[in-house]
């Protein structure tokens, strides 16, 4: 770690559902520091609270008590709308089920969030173009969800995350769909992502062989941050 601010801090951050005799604690006085450029892998069983703190972490949900900063902003402090305009300049999301509208082309389906931005339709499509591109998709513009594979579904959506250029991308299970080869060539991608362009990638997977991809692992249990790792196993 470096002695600079994080991007992204986690301090004592606990989340409750519920009160009295049926309060959930989901999530137990975590810490979490992640920083620009990182890739974390997000692992631990059903109910450990890995999925709550990803949702605290894209600002889909808010802690109960406790701070999350995002390059030294206390999120738990913005607006709904506040949130809302983080997510969309410095958020991307991909995944396990792709999440692609069934009857739009892959290009379209990339273009999707500048939409929000108000972007001129020529921009939109240069960019969704370039953002096709960077995952090996030039050519496939045209083509519909049914008419790609599934690692060519999950690319294209990568590629809908990657257009707005996000300082973080946000990745649930985004290869539970996928068959070896194919979840290999998603983490080869992501980590050449995150390699090359700096982007920080943080990752849930139940895979300890695509969790190797990463450089750090994060597991939870219970509510709480079990271990915090270097990843010492990087798959070649």
């Amino acid at each position: 770690m470096t002695d600079t601010a994080p991007l992204i801090e986690l301090r004592q951050v606990a989340k409750v559902y519920g009160a009295g005799m049926a309060a959930v604690h989901a999530l137990r006085e975590v810490d979490l520091r992640i920083d620009q450029g990182d890739f974390v892998a997000v692992m631990g069983p059903s109910g450990s609270g890995k999925s709550t703190a990803m949702n605290i972490l894209g600002c889909l949900d808010a802690p109960t008590s406790g701070s999350y900063c995002f390059r030294g902003v206390r999120v738990e402090h913005l607006t709904r709308d506040q949130r809302a305009l983080l997510r969309r300049h410095y958020l991307g999301f991909v995944f396990q089920g792709f999440n692609l509208l069934a009857r739009t082309s892959a290009l379209e389906n990339v273009e999707l969030p500048l939409l929000y931005r108000g972007l001129h339709a020529s921009a939109r499509r240069a960019a969704a173009r370039a953002a096709l591109a960077s995952v090996g998709l030039s050519g496939w513009e045209s083509h519909a969800p049914a008419e790609l594979s599934g690692g060519q579904q999950q690319r294209v959506a990568i590629a809908r995350a990657l257009v707005t250029r996000p300082a973080v991308l946000l990745a649930d299970e985004p290869t539970g769909n996928l068959d070896t080869a194919r979840s290999r060539e998603i983490m080869e991608l992501l980590r050449a992502l995150q390699s090359e362009r700096g982007i920080t990638i943080i990752m849930v997977t139940h895979e300890a062989d695509m969790a190797a991809y990463a450089r750090r692992i994060v597991r939870f249990l219970d509510g709480r941050v079990a271990s915090d790792t270097l990843n010492g196993t990087l798959a070649a």
